[in-house]
């Protein structure tokens, strides 16, 4: 018995696994230790302040319409038009199905791969004395066909991530596409505000015209029955044209608005021209939700989509991970191939050709280039949590800011009504003695014009309140609920980031 031989028989495979083993250890190169420096904010952590806490009333989440609180059927048409017509829809509609094709070729990498490749040529072979006589100055067919099948193991889960981040990617972009729609919808309204501010102003313009108008006509009869002045009359003249200009003014920026308003429609200016004076009344208080700021991750669709791309950017760093391991492909091929016959001889069964094996991709010389794409990818990591964290503590401050300027307006509407009401009363008393003969009426129509005065200043701020009331459902994410990742894992494993 020849144990010398029986002990190469062993010894060879030995080898072999070992050798495999080493190419594999050397496959494996170093990361360098790189991973993210940033951390997400937690939204409990924050601390909301003295305006968010007091106000007490629970109000709930914005309804899905919210813009139906300000009570105009004009108003719900025509964000309904908006929403159905103006192409920023559109645009955040193809995005999403950007990728959604994009998540598609993403996930292909997980599955088997078949091609099917085929050649047929027409070879005329040169007079060399090396070719034999079977090609030597002969003009022949060279013909193949082969389907190959791949599959590659993913033992690092490098495909499955790279799947899962466009995954992620779609959410984003559904959540930016919510974020377009409700913009576009607080677009609508604040722009409806404004045309109802214009209309208000414009009737207080006018009317302060005609009480102009009045004292003119007072002067000219007071010179002519001799008791008043031409400088009474210059004086009542000088604010008239101003007065005029201004109704211009005004009634240009109604039909602004009503274009505007036509383009946020995605339609022509022509659109605009139907629109009628609006009938807003918001009767709705200041509230907030209890649930505030634990659930606005879920209603603001900014912060969502920014949730969900630190979800696609943590699986990004598991993918340039997984680069640093060995790649493996199970690979094979069956197909006929012949050089000369006819045309269709290389169809023939002894010509059938078949090949099959692992095909094993090693990283050895290329540490230095993965780990400058581990470094890139985990800084943009990084980035993604700032801007999270960013736009979390700007969504909290902005429905502070909407609080504190609601509760300034309630509290300036109050001391506008009085104001109101002693213009009222200041006419009521220049009546009473303009009508005993204690005063002429110059004094009726200067107290009149204050009282308009101060009914502008309550329309401007009731134009304050609709806006505030508009961006601070704007800041609480408008009325539908956008999915996030669970608050459990917002980084995997692989990239080594506690959530």
């Amino acid at each position: 018995m020849n144990t010398t031989a029986d002990k190469r028989l062993f010894a060879a495979p030995l080898l072999a696994l070992c050798m495999a083993s080493l190419l594999v250890l050397a496959g494996c190169a170093d990361n360098g230790g790189i991973k993210p420096q940033a951390a997400l904010q937690q939204p409990n952590t924050l601390d909301v302040g003295n305006a968010i806490r007091q106000v007490g009333a629970e109000a709930g989440w914005p309804k899905r319409a919210w813009w139906e609180t300000y009570a105009d059927p004009q108003l719900n048409r025509l964000v309904a038009a908006a929403v159905a017509g103006n192409p920023s829809m559109a645009i955040a509609a193809a995005r999403v199905r950007q990728a959604q094709a994009m998540a598609v070729v993403a996930h292909a990498g997980e599955l088997p791969q078949a091609q099917l490749d085929a050649a047929i040529g027409r070879k005329d072979w040169s007079d060399n004395v090396y070719y034999g006589a079977s090609f030597r100055d002969k003009l022949t067919w060279n013909n193949t066909a082969a389907l190959s099948l791949s599959y590659n193991l993913d033992l690092w889960d490098r495909n499955r991530n790279t799947t899962e981040r466009a995954q992620d990617e779609i959410h984003a972009v559904a959540a930016d596409g919510r974020a377009a729609q409700l913009d576009l919808e607080s677009n609508v309204v604040r722009t409806y505000v404004q045309l109802s501010l214009q209309y208000g102003l414009l009737d207080n313009t006018q009317e302060t015209l005609k009480q102009e108008q009045r004292i003119l006509d007072l002067a000219n009869r007071r010179f002519k029955g001799g008791i008043g002045t031409q400088m009474e009359i210059t004086q009542a003249e000088v604010p008239l044209p101003e007065t005029r200009r201004q109704i211009e003014a005004l009634e240009e920026s109604i039909a602004l608005i009503r274009n505007q308003l036509a383009a946020l429609l995605g339609q022509g200016p022509g659109a605009g021209d139907s629109i009628t004076r609006p009938s807003m009344n918001l009767q709705a208080g200041i509230g907030l939700p209890s649930a505030l700021p634990a659930e606005l991750i879920g209603r603001r669709p900014d912060i969502s989509a920014a949730r969900w791309r630190v979800e696609a950017a943590s699986k990004g760093i598991a993918v340039a991970k997984a680069a640093f391991y060995p790649n493996i492909n199970l690979m094979a091929s069956i197909g006929p191939a012949a050089a000369g016959g006819s045309l269709f001889s290389f169809l023939s069964a002894p010509n059938l050709t078949t090949s099959y094996g692992p095909a094993i991709s090693l990283p050895i010389f290329e540490g230095g280039r993965l780990r400058g794409q581990l470094g890139a990818t985990t800084a943009g990591y990084d980035l993604e949590v700032e801007h999270y964290n960013m736009l979390l503590s700007q969504a909290l401050r902005s429905i502070a800011d909407q609080i504190v300027t609601l509760q300034a307006i309630k509290r300036q509407q109050v001391q506008a009504d009085l104001s109101v009401a002693a213009a009222q009363k200041n006419i009521d008393i220049a009546t009473r003695a303009y009508q005993r003969g204690l005063t002429n009426y110059v004094n009726v129509l200067t107290a009149q014009t204050q009282w308009l005065h101060q009914q502008q200043v309550v329309q401007q701020l009731l134009a304050q309140k609709l806006n505030a009331y508009a961006s601070l459902t704007v800041a609480l994410g408008g009325g539908l609920e956008v999915s996030v990742p669970e608050d459990a894992a917002v980084a995997t494993a692989a990239t080594g980031v506690a959530p």
